[in-house]
């Protein structure tokens, strides 16, 4: 398998494909028919896929085909083919959660977010790949990019059917590194908005997950996350997410504000290397880069968010043990043992002990807040490096987890902030993303910062060969 390039790997892309849709010249359902043949050739190796609707795709591209012929397409991402993570629920497909115990489910009702992708013409394909009950536990996905390697989890059935370019756009979630993380090792583009911008449907469980969106371009990222907000709005409570229908056209910041967390100590080599040369072209295009070291409100950030690993292993901990106290009675077992060891857990984390968690985690959104003073975004590594191989042994804070360390993402599902993840960089021929991170509530702003980021790093690359 090649080595992956930033600057020759050409990801699928949808919205650039719809002025020919309107002339006739391509239509939703060739485009449909050529997702399905990569998969075809794709999926054996893969794995990206629990369950695809074929059918019931190619009727959905039909229509949608008829809507453009006829000059009124219902949105911008009519007739897009979407995967949805398997934790959200499908009228016509089951969701099975990534585990054996809920290998029957089948809801017969559409999530919030999925609800609104069909309102807006989008053709759902089928439900991606996740790991067991969205935690540590994988499942057979392999990087698009090398068979040997983890996509990432726990949207890792997402993130490995865009980087195949099997299809433009895949839903996924995170509530703590599952949406950025996968993005950056199969090289897509994401957002993980601001909590509780779009609607989790009746994934409502966990107190700081977040439904997020891989695309092929920042384009169909925000295209599609807008066409959910307006027709499913936010979680309840929340006022969605706030912008137009258009992608930001690219803006430079003046500062940049590096973000160290619990990632760059893990950190290896060459990704340092990797990232300090993104640095470099930054400064070299005028950008002020901001470190703890430079200002003390950075440093009292980073000291805010220290602990965020801990601190969302020991809050889903808390908030999941309901769930598991439920299928450990009912079933008896059929748990893997990274999901016991989060059972047991939770069972001895206290109410007091999640009260001050939930102050601690108060303490980091007003050092959000705080360092906005330092720059106009911030920016970090989306991994600790390159995917980890299938094998590996890791852990993630004492807990079994193989797909990657969630280091550099943890602090931006504890705080809500938006982040977007860009395939801007590779490490021993794997793709390795680069997080631009902002505000709550400056999702749309913070896509203009990304765009400008991404089309200087890349030029860059390009100029030298």
């Amino acid at each position: 398998m090649p080595s992956y390039s930033p600057t020759t790997f050409a990801a699928l892309t949808y919205c650039d494909h719809v002025p020919a849709f309107l002339a006739g010249t391509d239509s939703p359902r060739d485009y449909l028919e050529r997702c399905l043949a990569t998969i075809a050739e794709r999926e054996p190796v893969v794995k990206a896929w629990v369950t695809l609707n074929a059918e019931g795709a190619r009727a959905a591209a039909d229509a949608s085909t008829e809507r453009y012929k006829a000059g009124r397409p219902l949105s911008p991402i009519d007739g897009i083919p979407v995967g949805i993570k398997d934790l959200y629920a499908t009228r016509d497909m089951p969701t099975k959660m990534g585990s054996p115990l809920y290998e029957k489910n089948w809801p017969k009702q559409d999530s919030a977010s999925v609800q609104a992708l069909r309102a807006a013409g989008a053709v759902i394909l089928g439900k991606a790949v996740t790991t067991e009950l969205g935690m540590s536990h994988p499942g057979p996905t392999t990087n698009p990019f090398s068979a040997e390697h983890s996509p990432g989890g726990s949207s890792s059935g997402s993130a490995a059917a865009v980087g195949a370019r099997m299809v433009p756009v895949t839903l996924g979630s995170q509530v703590v590194g599952s949406c950025i993380r996968p993005a950056g090792f199969c090289a897509n583009y994401a957002l993980k908005p601001t909590m509780g911008a779009l609607h989790r449907g009746e994934r409502q469980g966990f107190s700081q997950s977040h439904l997020g969106v891989h695309a092929g371009s920042l384009e169909d990222m925000w295209r599609v996350a807008h066409e959910i907000a307006i027709r499913a709005g936010g979680d309840p409570g929340y006022p969605g997410l706030v912008g137009p229908a258009t992608l930001h056209a690219p803006v430079a910041p003046s500062r940049l504000v590096v973000i160290e967390a619990e990632g760059w100590a893990a950190t290896d080599a060459a990704s340092r290397a990797a990232f300090e040369g993104v640095l470099k072209v930054l400064r070299e295009a005028g950008v002020a880069i901001v470190t703890r070291r430079d200002n003390p409100v950075v440093e009292a950030f980073e000291r805010a968010i220290g602990d965020s690993l801990a601190m969302t292993r020991d809050i889903c901990a808390y908030e999941m043990r309901w769930s598991l106290d439920n299928l450990v009675a009912e079933h008896g077992g059929g748990l893997s043992d990274s999901m016991m060891q989060r059972h047991i857990l939770g069972q001895k984390v206290t109410l007091d002990e999640y009260r001050a968690l939930l102050v601690a985690r108060d303490h980091a959104k007003r050092a959000l807040l705080a360092v906005a003073a330092a720059g106009d975004a911030m920016i970090c590594l989306s991994n600790v490096g390159a995917a980890p191989r299938l094998d590996n042994k890791g852990t993630d804070s004492g807990i079994a987890h193989t797909t990657g360390l969630p280091a550099f993402n943890a602090w931006t599902s504890v705080t809500g902030a938006p982040a977007i993840s860009l395939p801007l960089l590779a490490v021993d021929g794997l793709p390795c993303g680069v997080q631009v991170i902002g505000q709550q509530h400056g999702d749309h702003a913070l896509t203009g910062i990304a765009r400008w980021v991404a089309e200087t790093v890349l030029a860059a690359e390009r100029r030298k060969g």
